[in-house]
């Protein structure tokens, strides 16, 4: 089994490579920019955003499975930015080489936004209407319909994760989770804002853990990706000011209900992620806490 990874430096990218080598694969992972090979990865340097680069690595790999995770997410524009139009047409293409080239098994990365937040409640693939709010979730949820009937015509193997919430170990500085443990460290205030709204957040290890799992399992087509563990955003902020004695740091803002835009509640059920064998590693505590020593060492302050 010869596995192609895209966005394999990525957040969650990062966590799968060891993992897809534990399983027997023999791990492949692109880049834009050179990066050494080791014992268990072979990487290559290449853009996905042109047409020629991507089929002279594909016919290269010849891989049998692909993982594509690789996709615009730079914070704070990614929701509205025109590079979701250039991702949607370069996977496209990464597609349609990986099938030409006799690929047999594919899984690509979705998101929470193609649902329509409007209704909010608990998503369930299949029943919970598809009506993206944003640029963002509009594009993915159209490489989501292109790849569904590619892989009817094509005789492919494939399946699509929505990601839902997000923590861990090297996440952006500027996110819910990593903001509030940084400024912390640093005994600074910290700023939670709709601390009421109700939501699953996953550590990225285990999101790397569910996309591995669905890969390597003949499941197809949505499959919502989650911890299957729901706590409000005062919860989860409170929670870590107790881990770092920073309770007094801590200011909640409650905006008037419906003006943020998201719903209250808006989790995945996973039932269909389940059924692939898949167990997390973290509960939110010790996700948290993983987190938390991530940063310490990042600062140079010891481990708790």
């Amino acid at each position: 089994m010869r596995v192609l990874v895209t966005g394999g430096s990525g957040f969650i990218g990062q966590y799968c490579l060891a993992q897809l080598h534990a399983r027997g694969y023999e791990v492949h992972a692109v880049s834009s920019v050179a990066r050494p090979g080791t014992s268990t990865v072979q990487w290559h340097q290449a853009s996905l955003l042109d047409a020629a680069q991507t089929k002279t690595l594909v016919r290269e790999i010849k891989p049998s499975h692909l993982l594509h995770l690789a996709w615009y997410t730079k914070h704070g524009r990614y929701w509205t930015a025109p590079e979701n139009l250039s991702w949607a047409q370069g996977s496209l293409g990464l597609i349609r080489e990986f099938t030409e080239a006799g690929g047999e098994r594919l899984v690509v990365a979705g998101t929470c936004a193609e649902y329509d937040w409007s209704l909010g409640g608990v998503c369930r693939e299949g029943v919970t209407p598809l009506v993206p709010a944003t640029l963002y979730g509009t594009y993915k949820h159209a490489l989501q319909l292109m790849l569904d009937s590619w892989c009817k015509q094509a005789g492919l193997s494939g399946a699509w994760g929505r990601v839902f919430s997000l923590y861990g170990p090297g996440e952006n500085p500027q996110r819910l989770v990593a903001s509030v443990i940084t400024a912390l460290l640093k005994r600074e205030v910290a700023t939670c804002g709709n601390s009421g709204l109700i939501r699953d957040y996953s550590h990225a290890e285990d999101v790397a853990s569910a996309f591995v799992s669905l890969l390597d399992s003949k499941l197809e087509g949505p499959v919502n990706i989650g911890s299957g563990e729901s706590a409000t955003l005062h919860d989860i902020v409170e929670t870590i000011a107790s881990k770092l004695d920073g309770r007094d740091l801590i200011k909640f803002r409650v905006p008037p209900p419906g003006s943020s835009g998201e719903p209250e509640l808006l989790v995945p059920d996973i039932t269909r992620l389940l059924s692939t064998g898949w167990t997390r590693r973290f509960d939110l505590d010790s996700g948290l806490d993983d987190t938390i020593n991530w940063w310490r060492e990042q600062a140079g302050q010891l481990r708790v």
